[in-house]
């Protein structure tokens, strides 16, 4: 578990899949920059949770839940690329909770997270290019372009540019 001013990070439970339906996975804006579809429908939330939750078994891979309601509203996490080196894997929250800085909170979770757990020396985010709030919240935390690589958005074909940064610990 991960714990910021206002959030936690916390594996999933079964119970979550309505929230994360409503708040993230049925939510087009939650999918926009991402590589997932957006869910639609409950019988299909229920299984992706039982999907997440299998998952979350294997990875540093979270929940995103707002303290003040309880509420799941997002996912997060973490993965080893190499000793001392870890990259975030994937940061989404629902619409509804943009622009209140939890971005930035579970950044920065997620980084003490890897410094004081494994010793982390060095961490990478990515971001499209398009995606100015997170390419905002990179450069605002401290970190540093160090690539920009032509992709293919597998959803719908669209072409976008992978800003990769990096953070020195």
């Amino acid at each position: 578990m991960i714990e910021t001013e206002s959030l936690i990070l916390d594996k999933a439970k079964f119970l979550d899949w309505e929230e994360m339906y409503r708040n993230v996975w049925s939510q087009p804006e939650s999918a926009r920059y991402m590589e997932w579809a957006v869910t639609t429908s409950e019988e299909a939330a229920k299984i992706r949770m039982m999907k997440t939750i299998a998952f979350q078994k294997e990875h540093d891979t979270y929940l995103v839940y707002e303290k003040s309601s309880g509420q799941a509203i997002g996912f997060a996490g973490v993965e080893r690329l190499e000793p001392y080196v870890y990259q975030e894997a994937g940061i989404c929250l629902g619409p509804n909770y943009i622009g209140k800085g939890f971005g930035k909170q579970i950044l920065q979770g997620l980084v003490q997270y890897c410094r004081e757990r494994f010793g982390a020396t060095e961490f990478l985010y990515s971001a499209r290019d398009e995606n100015t709030a997170s390419n905002r919240l990179a450069t605002s935390y401290g970190f540093s372009l160090i690539s920009s690589t032509a992709k293919v958005d597998s959803k719908d074909g669209h072409p976008y540019h992978l800003l990769r940064y990096k953070l020195k610990l």
